[in-house]
């Protein structure tokens, strides 16, 4: 076997979901009494990306425009996992807005998708794919074409859907109002963005995928990665706060806060701004609090909901 077709297979590793089952949308669209649902496509690079956008009844959309939230899959992942995962859709219906789980790129078409992340994950960083200006041409999409806030567009993910958060709110600080990575990392020659963006974190203590004390990467197939050593998750922080000129928790230091079923820390920010870090305490290489369902990737009995913390920390933090 080629080492780039190693480490395309290597992405199970790295945040992969359960590809069982079949997206809620038909190829087309569907539609439930809540709201609809689609599986959509775009071409960006000469290539038809795929998404699917799960869109509040119309009596929600006429209130107004509404945020946007991007669900990034892990590695080896899709759309049908993060959203069964996540549980985002159904936060989508009760809080009114509108939901969007995009694709990654694979050399066996809707199996096994990563994204470029810049250090991985697989196929999408072995080809460099433009997995920014695929989210860039995504984003003026829905705006153009739903009633979606621009100062209130969000970016969540996790693993290397969590990493291509982080890249995506270096990339593109101008359309993105905080991002959210989950069991993901920084490298340590991220370069700053030219405005700021908000960010919380969520990364697990027992995750030997995406160390939170840094390092190499673990797991079976931990090659996915180009094997540059993750930062610590701490170094998160230290990143963001440096980006939107918030000063260190000094009451947690370097310890944290601890809460019992995890460690905090939350950055003294300008108004307006935020950057907040858990680590949760008996938590691997999953989703705290991901609903049941998922076969991996999930954390159902974790006392931490990431998704709720994750919609409360978006609501309080729009584009400046």
């Amino acid at each position: 076997m080629r080492h780039a077709e190693k480490l395309t297979l290597a992405v199970l590793a790295i945040g992969v979901l359960s590809a069982s089952g079949t997206l809620t949308s038909a190829a087309q669209a569907s539609s439930t009494a809540r709201a609809s649902e689609q599986r959509q496509t775009l071409v960006h690079d000469g290539v038809k990306r795929s998404y699917v956008i799960h869109a509040p009844d119309e009596s929600a959309q006429n209130k107004g425009r509404v945020p946007l939230v991007l669900v990034l899959h892990g590695g080896g992942g899709n759309a049908a996992n993060a959203e069964r995962m996540t549980g985002f859709s159904e936060k989508a219906d009760s809080e009114g807005f509108i939901v969007v789980y995009p694709e990654g790129m694979s050399r066996f078409r809707d199996r096994l998708l990563t994204w470029n992340a810049g250090h991985c994950c697989g196929y999408a960083m072995l080809n460099r794919v433009d997995d920014t200006g695929f989210i860039r041409t995504l984003i003026d999409t829905l705006i153009k074409d739903y009633p979606v806030d621009p100062q209130r567009v969000y970016v969540t993910g996790m693993s290397n859907g969590g990493m291509m958060a982080h890249r995506l709110g270096r990339e593109l600080p101008d359309r993105i109002a905080a991002i959210a990575p989950v069991v993901a990392t920084v490298f340590g020659d991220e370069k700053k963005p030219q405005q700021a963006v908000s960010a919380i974190m969520l990364n697990g203590m027992q995750d030997t995928s995406v160390p939170h004390a840094g390092g190499s990467p673990g797991g079976r197939f931990a090659g996915a990665w180009d094997g540059t050593l993750a930062k610590p998750a701490l170094d998160q922080v230290t990143f963001w706060s440096g980006v939107n000129g918030c000063k260190p928790d000094a009451a947690a230091g370097t310890a944290g806060q601890d809460h019992g079923p995890y460690l905090y820390w939350q950055s003294n920010c300008p108004a307006g701004l935020g950057v907040e870090l858990y680590l949760v305490k008996n938590t691997g290489h999953a989703w705290p609090g991901g609903q049941r369902g998922s076969l991996r990737g999930n954390d159902p009995g974790s006392s931490v909901k990431a998704t709720d913390l994750i919609w409360s920390f978006f609501q309080a933090h729009r584009k400046q």
